[in-house]
């Protein structure tokens, strides 16, 4: 029983669409064309088992088939469920991804029956080595991707340089003897087969892709390669945005690259744990949930017309006048954005949004990062005391980006780009008695959200009343 694993990356045509925020304040919504739907068929095809046999059930039980798929990609991906190729899906469907069908709605998942190799001492073998890499890098690269998986498990993983292997891996082009074939630049960058005899295990990877040791310019083979050997050992996709297993490839720093929770829980539920744990083993890094009703969030934002929401290395992003939030690794959305961020704010004066960790402000205009950012925060007029801001929100008002320091807080004129006069104030001249640190902050439709811990309190400025104490879930709702 081989089941072909494809660890497929479609690119998108038009590379400035992968990263799907808006590119004008008054952009009107996206036409959806024929050939847009003739796309969307094809993706629930490939990925939600859209099939001709479903096609044929139409009008019997008098739902039409497409929508019921949509809606299952839709709720797969966290995004609107609405059964049409909207703005948002088509963006998600031309997303960088891989090719394994997403038809599990769990967080990680397994193949059915479960499968996974009956013994836990393992070999792998590397045919052969792409051009683009060093054979060092190569054979570093495919060790420490199964290294991931060894250090949280009983297996181990040794290299034969004749003979067959349970994982057998190779760099091919095109057709390739295993009834799949690549298909040349920008599309597949790899497959692997679920554990099984012949072919299971093995993992191929398409040499006609760019693949390198650390860069961010093509795909990382330690990645691809960690990816793939979690097919190799029973692992399906997971719908956490922050798993190896989830089905859109995304850079992290293969030097500091942890394997996330949810990955860990999945190859535990095949294997069990390593025995012989190393106690100064960090603990593996969790995705936030927003149904956490104690998450304190980091920042949040507005960003032409949508809200986002920062914790840890993730932030959802949710549209007004949609119900649900998406929930995305800030890296998959600005690359060169930091890893965490301390606060952020839209200006309306020059149309980006400025994140901050620590001394230094990233600026970016949609996804792309502005020339000369990163950038020290004396940008702003931050005097050099100044070592993190707390929160910083743009009040359309006076025109005015207040940053919020400890208990005190600092006005920048956005017009003149200079600070105030008379700036540090006391938080509580702003907001009377409000005493606690501000986390995050922005407005709404003329009012103040100010964030602190887990609560939310919404304000008016002009006046400093306080009008109503919220919980974060108003504006980010629980996804669960």
């Amino acid at each position: 029983n081989m089941r072909s694993l494809n660890l497929c990356i479609f690119l998108s045509l038009t590379a400035a669409v992968v990263y799907s925020l808006p590119l004008d304040r008054e952009q009107p919504p996206q036409q959806i064309t024929h050939k847009d739907e003739e796309f969307a068929e094809s993706y629930l095809k490939s990925f939600f088992n859209l099939t001709k046999e479903h096609e044929r059930s139409f009008g019997r039980r008098g739902v039409n088939p497409m929508v019921e798929k949509l809606r299952d990609m839709q709720r797969f991906f966290g995004l609107s469920i609405t059964g049409t190729v909207d703005a948002d899906t088509m963006q998600m469907m031309k997303k960088a991804r891989c090719g394994v069908p997403d038809t599990q709605v769990s967080r990680f998942s397994t193949f059915e029956g479960d499968l996974k190799w009956q013994t836990t001492a393992l070999t792998y073998r590397i045919l052969n080595y792409t051009p683009d890499m060093s054979r060092a890098e190569v054979d570093d690269s495919v060790e420490k991707a199964l290294n991931v998986w060894a250090r949280v498990t009983p297996l181990t993983f040794r290299r034969m340089e004749r003979g067959t292997a349970d994982i057998m891996i190779s760099f091919v082009r095109r057709s390739h003897g295993d009834f799949n074939p690549f298909d040349g630049p920008q599309g597949t960058l790899a497959h692997a087969y679920a554990p099984s005899t012949g072919i299971g295990g093995d993992a191929h990877f398409d040499e006609d892709e760019d693949f390198t040791y650390r860069s961010t310019r093509g795909y990382v083979l330690f990645l691809v390669a960690a990816h793939e050997f979690g097919h190799s050992l029973g692992l399906g996709h997971s719908r956490d945005p922050g798993a190896l297993m989830y089905p859109n490839y995304i850079y992290k720093n293969p030097d500091t690259f942890q394997l996330p929770r949810d990955d860990v829980n999945g190859i535990q539920s095949l294997y069990g744990p390593n025995g012989n744990v190393n106690p100064n083993e960090p603990t593996p890094p969790t995705t936030p949930n927003s149904c956490d009703a104690t998450m304190v969030l980091d920042a949040v934002s507005t960003l032409r017309g949508e809200m986002l929401f920062f914790k840890g290395s993730f932030f959802w992003r949710k549209h007004l006048q949609n119900p649900r939030a998406q929930q995305s690794l800030i890296s998959s959305f600005w690359p060169n954005a930091p890893e965490k961020v301390d606060a952020a704010f839209e200006s309306r004066q020059t149309d980006r949004v400025y994140l901050f960790q620590g001394r230094q402000v990233w600026a970016f205009s949609g996804y792309d990062l502005a020339s000369g950012f990163p950038r020290n925060i004396d940008y702003f007029g931050l005097p050099r005391n100044v070592n993190k801001i707390n929160a910083a929100l743009y009040d359309t008002h006076t025109r005015r980006t207040l940053f919020f320091v400890g208990d005190q807080y600092y006005s920048y004129d956005e017009a003149r780009r200079t600070m105030d006069a008379g700036f540090p104030k006391s938080i509580e001249t702003l907001l009377p008695g409000h005493t606690s640190k501000v986390t995050a902050g922005f407005q709404y439709r003329g009012y103040t959200y100010i964030y602190s811990g887990s609560n939310m309190f919404e304000y008016s400025l002009r006046t400093g009343r306080l009008f109503r104490a919220l919980k974060n879930d108003y504006f980010l709702p629980c996804a669960n």
